[in-house]
């Protein structure tokens, strides 16, 4: 096999998912969690693509090949899960490009994030209950569920990553 038959065999392998491929439906239901929730769809998308993609380190222009996809909305979305901690940028050696791959800790730390939320707003639900009039229970039941649910969240959640965290170093 030559150079060129080993071109060809690098271009088909990013070619655009097809609409028959299952894998672009996963990459499609990624990001149809993402667009629910409140995040990008293509967000989500790039990392569907990247939970399934071999090798698992792919260029720029490699993701907006596949997903069909211009540059710069793979650029955006890449710096956007790059903050968010679910992905990471990798230099390969000898290469000049730029690759992104899905951070080995990723949802941990994504979790570890969440409890801090999970803090916050419990903290902001103590915060409300203090500003209310005390002898105004239905004004109050709001924040006290609010501030109740994030409690028991608060402590129980560490635990759980703990559990996790143990059962994946092993005995």
């Amino acid at each position: 096999m030559g150079p060129l038959a080993d071109r060809d065999s690098e271009r088909r392998r990013f070619l655009p998912l097809t609409d028959a491929d299952p894998r672009l439906q996963f990459v499609e239901e990624i990001g149809l969690v993402f667009d629910r929730s409140g995040l990008t769809r293509m967000a989500g998308r790039i990392l569907g693509w990247l939970l399934i993609c071999d090798p698992p380190h792919q260029s720029m222009g490699e993701i907006a090949a596949v997903l069909r996809a211009s540059k710069g909305s793979i650029s955006s979305m890449t710096r956007f899960l790059i903050q968010v901690g679910l992905v990471e940028r990798v230099s390969l050696s000898g290469e000049r490009r730029d690759y992104f791959r899905i951070r080995s800790n990723a949802w941990v730390e994504l979790m570890q994030a969440k409890m801090a939320e999970i803090t916050h707003l419990r903290r902001l639900a103590e915060q409300g209950l203090e500003l209310l009039d005390s002898d105004d229970p239905a004004r109050r039941e709001r924040l006290e569920n609010m501030r109740d649910t994030y409690l028991f969240l608060e402590a129980e959640f560490p635990a759980l990553l703990q559990r996790w965290q143990d059962r994946v170093q092993g005995p």
